[in-house]
């Protein structure tokens, strides 16, 4: 995955506990939170900077200003000085920190700050995470990857992040108090990789056995994440319970009321405990006990009782009983319980969740006890046509990735301006944060940028003037050609219409014919010729710039995009000839398209963010044994390529356009299929195909082998090749490209 800079992930340290409020001086060697934060981000420049903190209001806040030669940054917690510390860095000396891309090119004498500038954030919360972001980005993370993410949360401006670490090792606990066995906890714990859907009630067991030193390697690590959180004053949402207990559930409890469910994605049937069995309340209140004497509480709890399943009834007081339930059980445990609750379900499963039935779930838990997560507001604001989720507080959140796909996309002029103007508006009710909710992280660092500059201010962001700022911050300078290719970006893969997320290239489906599978969906928002012209001009942009991270970040990007969205003509090219009968056509174009994905994996190779081999190498990290490794490698291939076993619906819903990916998975792939197309030209048989690859498939996720860990080549002299390689001819075939008809 993506990764800051190498330089700042070796300035990451232990802190101490949280010191007092009073002044300061950072250079006393007795550093607090607030302070050793700027030691790990500026370690040759942290006794430039003096901390103060005041605590007195409620709402956060911080100032800046210059005192003699060194900055001061006042705030009235971790979290505040912190932000104080990265608008400081963007606004006075140019710089940027993103997972992508780093530019902490400081001159030896920092920039003085004009007068004192004061800032107070309008949001009460701002929320990070989604369940999914656990696994599609976040399932191999040790500590260190961790302690660079909080600093990130914190720069940020986060406040309230979804902690779940470790929550496998508070269930087993439970669990084998009431006289559960390692067999009956085997059949229940999922392998790493799909925690989120084992935690959501989707899946059981699948990816497992779980190791006992995976749950006590990560209750620790858990306990260090919440510390840290907690220290730059974060208050993180904890898992609450939801009512999804193990199969083996009746053997303890014969007589409890159970329903069986199944998620609908080709897994195994799940079991539920019903709300208004008397077992529900007592173990609801068990697990959080058990947390919270293990890690704590901030009285912030998460609880999805329907994650893309349907409730057995839509009667109205039947939702309310089983929210009233819920809550009732997290206040049993904590009377200072307030719920947080994904709005996912009244998006995606909309059929069901009508205006009577969302105010029957919400209505049963008292206004200032709840919070709801709207969770893809700027997809589809669910706020509006919920009243505001009837009187209850809630969050504006840009969701934007799916699956941790790394496709350029957003929806940037809305995340510019609409949480200001829902803000502002006298309709939006309770509206108390915003938010980041995205499946995947680790790419499009411009869009998460953006969102999380709206923290300190409460009117529209003006984009051009935005985008001026962060291109100067992250490339080193303000160009023409940059303006205009961002103008182009905005325009292009940044628009943010017609398709709900980022298309995805041809070459990770799974062989055909077709122009789409239905988790490779190449339909673009914009014309693909459109992008070109951005292309040129970061081409052209290369000896000004190619000094900076996040310049060779983005100009491997936009060539990874054009070249991806370049796949797609040239499939229906051997298509066409397979049509017309035309073997000599037909050998030339699927040459190209191998020849394609090479170039890609060339091109991918040079950059730490789109490598196969961290992503192996870190999940074989966490096994103690040969078997225990080899287990998660295989969740680790899995995941990301066919998602459940060999006949699985859900196969590239997380792909991941990696060097390592291309060369050994999607190329062998489609020489296969042109092999069998030869082999059976004028007969070739999809269905026959499909069934033959997924056992190819199926090997390749339990294989094992070694990819590299560190990057290859160089980023600027590739995408220059592949430019003089590839502009020429892309335009000719774009054009007859024929008509795709879309069914998804």
């Amino acid at each position: 995955m993506g990764k800051i800079s190498k330089s700042l992930l070796m300035c990451l340290i232990l802190v101490s506990s949280l010191a007092g409020c009073k002044y300061k001086d950072i250079s006393d060697g007795k550093s607090s939170p607030e302070e050793a934060i700027i030691e790990r981000i500026l370690p040759d420049y942290a006794s430039n900077f003096i901390v103060e903190l005041d605590s007195t209001l409620d709402t956060d806040w911080f100032e800046i200003e210059s005192k003699d030669d060194k900055i001061v940054l006042r705030g009235n917690n971790g979290g505040s000085i912190a932000s104080a510390l990265y608008y400081y860095l963007k606004e006075y000396a140019h710089c940027q920190i993103t997972w992508n891309g780093t530019n902490l090119k400081l001159p030896k004498q920092l920039p003085k700050v004009p007068g004192l500038v004061h800032k107070k954030t309008p949001y009460e919360y701002r929320y990070y995470l989604n369940y999914c972001t656990f696994n599609y980005s976040m399932s191999w993370w040790d500590w260190e990857r961790w302690e660079k993410e909080i600093d990130w949360m914190a720069l940020h401006g986060i406040n309230m992040p979804l902690a779940i670490t470790g929550q496998e090792y508070i269930w087993d606990e439970v669990y084998r108090s009431y006289g559960f066995s390692d067999e009956d906890l085997d059949s229940f714990f999922s392998g790493p990789s799909y925690f989120s859907w084992f935690w959501m009630g989707n899946l059981d067991a699948w990816g497992g056995p779980l190791p006992m030193s995976w749950k006590e390697s990560h209750r620790d690590l858990q306990k260090k994440i919440l510390k840290r959180e907690r220290e730059l004053g974060m208050k993180p949402v904890l898992p609450a319970f939801t009512g999804h207990v193990p199969a083996s559930f009746k053997k303890f409890f014969p007589k409890a009321n159970l329903k069986q469910t199944n998620w609908g994605n080709d897994f195994e049937d799940t079991y539920i405990l019903d709300a208004n069995d008397p077992l529900f309340a007592e173990i609801g209140k068990k697990f959080l006990e058990t947390q919270s004497r293990i890690y704590g509480t901030d009285h912030l709890y998460s609880a999805d009782t329907f994650n893309e399943n349907e409730p057995p009834s839509n009667d109205p007081e039947y939702l309310s009983a089983l929210s009233s339930k819920v809550f009732e059980g997290m206040k049993s445990a904590d009377p200072e319980a307030i719920w947080v609750m994904q709005g996912w379900l009244f998006y995606s499963h909309r059929e069901f969740w009508k205006a009577p039935q969302i105010k029957g779930l919400l209505d049963a838990v008292p206004d200032d006890r709840m919070i709801i997560l709207d969770l893809a507001t700027e997809i589809e604001p669910v706020w509006k046509r919920t009243e505001s989720f009837y009187g209850k507080q809630w969050i504006w959140n840009m969701l934007h990735n799916f699956g941790g796909n790394i496709s350029m996309f957003g929806r940037i002029e809305t995340v510019a301006a609409e949480p200001a103007k829902a803000l502002a508006d006298s309709n939006a009710g309770k509206m108390a944060g915003i938010g980041l909710t995205m499946e995947g992280i680790e790419q499009n660092p411009v869009l998460y940028e953006l969102m999380t500059d709206n923290t300190w201010r409460d009117t529209p962001i003006d984009l051009n003037d935005w985008l001026k700022k962060y291109i100067r911050n992250r490339y080193g300078k303000q160009t023409e050609n940059l303006i205009e290719a961002w103008s182009v970006l905005v325009k292009t893969v940044y628009n943010g219409k017609e398709i709900r997320d980022g298309a995805e290239s041809v070459i990770v489906a799974r062989p055909t014919f077709d122009g789409y599978r239905r988790w490779a969906r190449t339909k673009l928002n914009y014309a693909p010729e459109d992008l070109l012209p951005a292309w040129d001009l970061f081409i052209k942009s290369i000896p000004e710039c190619d000094t900076y991270d996040g310049f060779q970040y983005d100009l491997v990007d936009l060539t990874r995009q054009v070249l991806a969205n370049y796949a797609l003509p040239l499939q229906q090219e051997f298509a066409r000839a397979y049509q017309n009968d035309d073997r000599v056509a037909f050998e030339k174009y699927s040459l190209e398209f191998i020849e394609l994905i090479e170039d890609m994996d060339r091109l991918l190779a040079t950059r730490q963010d789109f490598l196969l081999g961290p992503w192996i190498a870190d999940a074989r990290s966490w096994g103690n044994s040969e078997s225990e490794k080899a287990v998660y490698e295989q969740n680790a291939r899995d995941l990301i390529t066919l998602w459940g076993d060999a006949g699985n619906r859900l196969h590239e819903y997380a792909n991941r356009q990696w060097s390592g990916v291309f060369t050994d998975f999607y190329k062998p792939r489609w020489e296969y299929f042109f092999k069998d197309v030869n082999s059976n030209w004028g007969h070739f048989d999809q269905q026959a195909f499909d069934d033959e690859i997924k056992t190819w498939e199926w090997e390749w996720v339990n294989s094992r082998k070694d990819y590299p860990i560190v990057p290859q080549g160089s980023s600027t002299a590739i995408a220059k090749e592949l430019f003089e390689k590839y502009n020429k001819r892309i335009i000719p075939l774009t054009k007859r490209l024929p008509e795709i008809k879309y069914n998804y």
